[in-house]
C-alpha cells in the first residue's frame, strides 16, 4: 500500500526574485577571447615551437552528445581511448595516433535471447538470493554490452528484476538491465505495469551515484509513455526525490531529474492529473536554480530553463486565481 508524504511547507518568495533566478539561467555570462599577440620583427629570435599534445576529451560535450539519444548509452570498454595512456609531452605529433575502440559484440539472436530471458525469469522467481544474483549476471552479460531494441520482457521477469533492488549488491546490475530493457518502447509499458516507477523513486536515496544515474535515465524513458508519466505525477515522493537527486547527482543524472520534473509540471496537463504533486512551483524553481549553478550539461541547462519558465507561468496562474 502506497503511503503519501505530508505536503511540503510552502515558502513563498517574491516574483522579483523568481525573475532574477530565471534570467540568471537564461543569460549565461559571455566570455571574451584574449587579444592575439603582435607578430615579432625580423630581427627577433622566434621562440622554439611548443610541443603539441592531443586534446583531452571534453567531458561536458561528451556528456551532451551521449545524452542526445538513449540508444547511444554505452559503458566504456577496458581498451577504449579514455583508458589508453596519453602520450608524453615530448612525443612528436606525427607519431601519435589513437587506436580505434574495440568493436561491440554482435547482438544476440532473437531465439537465443528468448531462451536467456526464460532462464533468467525462472531464476528471478527463486527464493534464493544466489539464484537471483546469477540471473542478474546472466542478463547483464547478455543485454548490457549491446542492448536489443526487440527484446520482449515478460511482466514476471520485470517484477523479479524490480524486486532485485532490495538485494544487497543487486541494485547495480539491476539498474543496468532495466535501462537496457527500457530502450525498447514495448518494455517501458511492461515496466510501468510491473511497478518500476514507484520502485525506482523509492530506491533512489539508497543507491550509489552510478546506479542512481541509470535508474533516473530509466525513469525518464518510462515517462515517455502515458501511463508512466501519470504514475510519476501521482507518486507522493516524485518531486522530493527529483529535487534531492538534482542537488546530489552529476551532469547526466541531474539532467534526467530535471526532465522528470518537466513531465510532472507539464503545463499541458490538467490540475486533476497532478493531484499527487505536493510541492509548490516556487520551491521547485528555487531548487532548480541552485542545481543549475553547479555542474550541468548544456542539454540540462536548456531543460532547466524551460522548466523554470513553466514554473513561473504556473506561479503566476496561482497568484491570479488567489486574487479572484
Amino acid at each position: 500500500m502506497r503511503t503519501h508524504q505530508p505536503k511540503l511547507k510552502t515558502q513563498l518568495f517574491s516574483c522579483g526574485f523568481f525573475r532574477h533566478c530565471t534570467r540568471s539561467v537564461l543569460s549565461p555570462t559571455a566570455s571574451h577571447s584574449p587579444a592575439l599577440p603582435s607578430l615579432p620583427s625580423a630581427s627577433d629570435q622566434p621562440p622554439p615551437p611548443p610541443s603539441r599534445r592531443p586534446p583531452l576529451p571534453d567531458s561536458e560535450s561528451s556528456s551532451s552528445s551521449a545524452s542526445q539519444s538513449f540508444t547511444q548509452w554505452r559503458f566504456p570498454l577496458p581498451h577504449s581511448p579514455i583508458f589508453t595512456q596519453q602520450p608524453s609531452i615530448s612525443d612528436p605529433p606525427s607519431t601519435f595516433s589513437i587506436p580505434p575502440p574495440d568493436p561491440l559484440p554482435p547482438p544476440i539472436s532473437a531465439s537465443a535471447l528468448k531462451e536467456i530471458l526464460q532462464v533468467a525469469e525462472l531464476q528471478l522467481s527463486s527464493a534464493s538470493d544466489s539464484d537471483r544474483l546469477a540471473a542478474l549476471q546472466l542478463l547483464e552479460r547478455s543485454l548490457v554490452p549491446n542492448p536489443s531494441l526487440d527484446s520482449d520482457c515478460t511482466p514476471e521477469l520485470m517484477r523479479g528484476l524490480i524486486e532485485s533492488f532490495n538485494i544487497k549488491t543487486g541494485s547495480k546490475p539491476a539498474t543496468k538491465i532495466l535501462l537496457a530493457l527500457c530502450l525498447a518502447e514495448g518494455n517501458r509499458h511492461v515496466a510501468v505495469e510491473a511497478g518500476a516507477v514507484g520502485a525506482v523513486i523509492e530506491s533512489l536515496p539508497e543507491m550509489e551515484d552510478a546506479a542512481a544515474e541509470r535508474a533516473l535515465a530509466s525513469l525518464e524513458l518510462m515517462c515517455t509513455v502515458a501511463e508512466g508519466a501519470a504514475e510519476v505525477r501521482s507518486h507522493a515522493l516524485s518531486v522530493p526525490a527529483m529535487v534531492t537527486m538534482m542537488g546530489r547527482m552529476a551532469a547526466r543524472g541531474k539532467e534526467s531529474a530535471i526532465s522528470v520534473l518537466g513531465v510532472i509540471f507539464d503545463s499541458g496537463v490538467s490540475s486533476e492529473a497532478k493531484s499527487g504533486v505536493t510541492a509548490p512551483p516556487e520551491e521547485v524553481a528555487r531548487a532548480v536554480v541552485l542545481a543549475l549553478q553547479g555542474d550541468s550539461s548544456v542539454r540540462g541547462r536548456r531543460k532547466g530553463a524551460r522548466l523554470l519558465k513553466t514554473l513561473q507561468e504556473q506561479q503566476a496562474d496561482e497568484f491570479s486565481t488567489a486574487a479572484l
